[in-house]
């Protein structure tokens, strides 16, 4: 075990246990999709809530607390982290707290199970003044994150879990921007895309490193699928459409130039590209890349959000 992961010991506090079992790094991700449908939203003339802004913000961390909790609970229980011994910690191989003995299988299931359905409760009691559209986007929502791991489903496994990352993060930046809104826009869909597929960048990226543990374990996603010289390209393929995407977006009058902000996250994109291109057969050499990939969602996410932003104080 490497010294950096967790073990009991180095978590005596219970709180801090589960806390961390959430991998609240990655909610960062849930963050900037949220930054970015407030942004919509506000760009489109509307009045930006900070009540309303706080309680989805909540219930979408909340969710995806929930739904990485039980992504840990399914791959133990088909045995990829525990067959995995190319990880990079802590992007790739799962959190590692029930193969290092920190929680329990039936800790972490009960945690998850409570997280998901504290989040749908106060989702649909929140969604009550928000009309039938936001029911079905919540609704989809914690459908796609729960189908995504968990059986008979287990989509990520059929090879259709980049689409599910790609749909999920969609429908939070869809889903904040209805709450401020009021009704559904295509703007928030139009701006949506290019960061979803960044996002989905990450899960492609990650899958490197945990490809034989996913084989062994029968999760055959695309990077298990294709043979490896191949599987790289789809990572340069996927921050191609992103970004091209954004900018014929602008091109054609969809979202305001100012958006184009986002496209300074190109340089990132590209280096993690080339070190993939470089070290996909070789998983250790995957850290700088895997932090790039991240970076770029991350930056791309926050520059499309004040550039919409800026995009009605310049009007």
């Amino acid at each position: 075990m490497p010294a950096h992961e967790p073990t009991l010991a180095s978590l005596p506090n219970p709180v801090l246990r589960y806390f961390l079992a959430t991998r609240p790094a990655f909610l960062s991700v849930t963050l900037i999709g949220c930054l970015i449908g407030f942004a919509s939203a506000f760009a489109g003339g509307g009045y930006v809530s900070a009540t309303l802004a706080a309680k989805t913000l909540v219930l979408a961390l909340l969710a995806h607390a929930g739904i990485n909790v039980l992504n840990d609970y399914y791959d133990a229980r088909n045995g990829t982290d525990a067959f995995n011994t190319e990880r990079v910690f802590p992007y790739t191989g799962g959190s590692r707290f029930i193969q290092n003995g920190v929680l329990t299988e039936r800790q972490i299931a009960g945690f998850g199970a409570v997280l998901l359905g504290v989040a749908t409760v106060a989702g649909l009691l929140f969604a009550r003044s928000f009309g039938r559209g936001l029911y079905v986007i919540g609704a989809a929502g914690l459908f796609i994150g729960w189908a995504y791991s968990a059986p008979p489903l287990k989509l990520n496994s059929r090879g259709i879990g980049e689409l599910c990352v790609a749909l999920g993060f969609g429908l939070i930046v869809v889903g904040t921007d209805y709450v401020q809104r009021g009704g559904l826009g295509f703007t928030p869909v139009a701006a949506a895309v290019s960061y979803a597929l960044l996002v989905t960048n990450i899960l492609y990226m990650n899958q490197f490193p945990d490809r034989a543990a996913d084989a062994q374990a029968g999760k055959c996603h695309w990077v298990v699928r294709l043979p490896l010289q191949q599987a790289r390209w789809g990572y340069a393929l996927i921050a191609v459409v992103a970004y091209l995407w954004l900018a014929a977006a602008v091109a054609i009058g969809v979202l305001p130039s100012t958006a184009l902000l986002a496209l300074l996250a190109v340089p990132l994109s590209v280096m993690a590209a080339r070190g993939l291109l470089r070290h996909a057969h070789e998983p250790q050499q995957l850290r700088v890349p895997i932090e790039r990939t991240i970076a770029a969602a991350c930056a791309h996410g926050a520059l499309l959000a004040i550039g919409l932003t800026l995009s009605r104080w310049l009007r």
